[in-house]
């Protein structure tokens, strides 16, 4: 039978539309649970760890947040599993949690050899140094026979290696498996540097008994572009966690704060009410409610309320926007139309 190219065109869009049906078993299941399991890092202060209460905070908890805000409207639908660096990949390739909000690196093979699709960056970061201020040392080219203080299995391990390699400097390698132990280890002096993401030494030096006894040296060795990240095979989940990201960068370029965003739904901006689903459409097509960016926006906050909350320059850690400002403030955080 000949098939005329009209019909022909029907088929392929139903098997289009069927195909897409029967995507998002990963969303799914988190529907059918009630909430998302996140993997968080546990003890890295302003990013993913627990207070005194329990109660768990950082700019990595809010990621997960928005998320459960875009799928539930309920920011607080979100469980979290502490894990370490060498846990959390196959945490998340086991079905053990459903998505990784935990300072991960993005990288070529992560993404590839591993199955995971990690989507927009939360966080542009960078390998740095940290030693003690009676030391004297000043850059991390002074550094030659050091003792220092890694995570095993990391880009960080990698990284310094390569660093003390090219600059022609001998180091002594002290592997500490958890990142909690990793600091205590540095601060009983069992090693003369640490080396980390710079965010995660700000967070370390943060709890330190005496701060200001130590410092963070200027050389930055490396691009660490830290991103959620979930499994291969559920396209659908992937883009509402992805936009649950640029939402948060969106609102912020587009002026909405938790403060004012129920005075924007008023707003004549077409760009602010497609964004909040006055107008609708954005929450059709990635299967949510049309309120589920306004969801995210007052529940959990935009991306730079979300920073300067837990990681700002009046927080304890005291971290400037740099790279994480927005573009039009010459960052690299950067959002696609919401359209």
């Amino acid at each position: 039978m000949k098939l005329t190219k009209s019909i022909v065109f029907a088929l392929s869009l139903g098997l289009i539309l069927v195909s897409f049906a029967h995507a998002g078993k990963d969303l799914d299941t988190v529907k059918d649970k009630g909430f998302i399991q996140t993997g968080v890092n546990g003890s890295v202060f302003g990013f993913g760890m627990p207070d005194e209460k329990g109660n768990w905070a950082g700019l990595d908890v809010d990621t997960a947040r928005a998320v459960a805000a875009a799928i539930f409207g309920d920011a607080s639908k979100v469980k979290f599993t502490p894990l370490s660096a060498q846990q959390r990949f196959t945490a998340l390739q086991s079905g053990e949690i459903d998505i990784l909000t935990r300072n991960a690196t993005r990288t070529l093979s992560r993404e590839t050899q591993l199955g995971l699709n990690f989507v927009t960056v939360n966080y542009y970061d960078g390998q740095g140094f940290m030693i003690a201020k009676d030391a004297g040392i000043t850059s991390a080219k002074q550094l030659d026979g050091a003792t220092v203080c890694v995570l095993p299995g990391t880009t960080t391990e990698q990284n310094a290696a390569d660093f003390f390699r090219t600059n022609k400097m001998k180091w002594k390698p002290v592997v500490i498996e958890s990142t909690a132990e990793l600091a205590k280890t540095f601060f009983a002096g069992r090693c003369d540097v640490l080396t980390s993401d710079a965010s995660q030494l700000a967070g370390a030096r943060a709890k330190a008994a005496n701060r200001d006894d130590y410092v963070i040296l200027p050389e930055i060795i490396s691009k660490e572009p830290l991103a959620p990240a979930v499994r291969h095979g559920d396209d659908q989940f992937r883009d509402i966690v992805d936009f649950s990201v640029l939402a948060m960068i969106n609102a912020e370029e587009l002026g909405i704060t938790s403060k004012n965003v129920d005075e924007m739904l008023k707003s004549t901006n077409p760009a602010i009410k497609r964004f909040l689903g006055v107008s609708a459409g954005n929450g059709k097509a990635l299967g949510l409610d049309e309120k589920w960016a306004y969801n995210i926006i007052k529940q959990v906050g935009n991306y730079g309320e979300v920073f300067e909350k837990n990681v700002g320059i009046n927080t304890t850690l005291g971290i400037e926007r740099g790279l994480n400002a927005l573009w039009t403030n010459g960052g690299l955080m950067y959002s696609p139309p919401f359209k």
